[in-house]
């Protein structure tokens, strides 16, 4: 068995590794490597027999993918490595959204340290068609969606929303789940948070840290392409306006 290509995930934690020391790579023995090391050998995210490998991730594999951060980036003067578009795609996210790539990792590292990430069972949809999950990286988005379908706060936001007084319909789209299948979408809704959790933390879920959302908008909330991760529906109803042809649009306004 070959050792599995880096993850999301794994290649969040060693580009923040290498924007934290200035673009530079790290050496093996550096304890910074090691430490990374040891942390990617407990990421639930590659089978036993993968971990079992004698260079999974070891640290002259870690050392090596800092050299691909750092050769790579365009203030470094020598020849670059052979590295994978995964790689290139991460390096040009932490260029254009340090901070946020940084928040990522921290909220995958304490994730690990606290233990939740490795209770959450895998979740359907936490890795999109393209394969990548880019800045959330796979475990938060494992996070975040174990959390939307929780049948406990979705319950309770289905509960909020209808006391409030106004139609139960999709807040980005405005589509109504019983306007359009009569007794059979009575109730139906799902439900998204507004703020990806690198941002928001490891704090309780409240009811106001979540949107409902019909399957189309949720889907298109949590579609991914490189550097980005996750959409507010407040960004997807920007998204569709700027879509729409001749200013027209499903998404007038937003729903309140």
């Amino acid at each position: 068995m070959r050792t599995p290509a880096w993850t999301e995930d794994e290649l969040v934690l060693a580009g923040a590794l290498v924007v934290r020391n200035g673009w530079h790579e790290l050496r093996t023995g550096d304890s910074e490597v090691q430490e990374l090391s040891e942390l990617l050998r407990s990421l639930p995210l590659h089978p036993a027999e993968a971990q079992a490998l004698p260079g999974f991730r070891s640290p002259d594999s870690v050392s090596r993918k800092t050299t691909d951060f750092a050769s790579n980036h365009p203030s470094y003067s020598g020849k670059g490595t052979r590295c994978g578009e995964p790689t290139r795609l991460m390096i040009r996210a932490f260029m254009d959204r340090e901070q946020e790539m940084l928040a990522a990792a921290d909220a995958i590292e304490e994730g690990i340290g606290s233990g939740q990430l490795q209770l959450i069972p895998p979740q359907t949809d936490e890795v999109d068609e393209a394969g990548f999950t880019a800045v959330e990286g796979r475990l938060l988005v494992r996070r975040a969606l174990a959390r939307e379908r929780d049948p406990k706060l979705r319950r309770l936001k289905i509960k909020q929303a209808r006391q409030s007084g106004r139609p139960l319909r999709c807040e980005v789209c405005a589509f109504d789940f019983a306007r359009t299948y009569g007794p059979l979408g009575e109730g139906y809704i799902e439900v998204h948070h507004v703020t990806p959790l690198h941002a928001s933390g490891a704090r309780p879920t409240k009811l106001d840290d979540l949107a409902c959302l019909c399957a189309n908008c949720h889907r298109m909330c949590h579609k991914t392409r490189p550097g980005e991760s996750w959409r507010t529906p407040a960004a997807l109803r920007a998204l569709i306006r700027a879509s729409a042809p001749d200013g027209a649009h499903a998404a007038s306004a937003p729903v309140s």
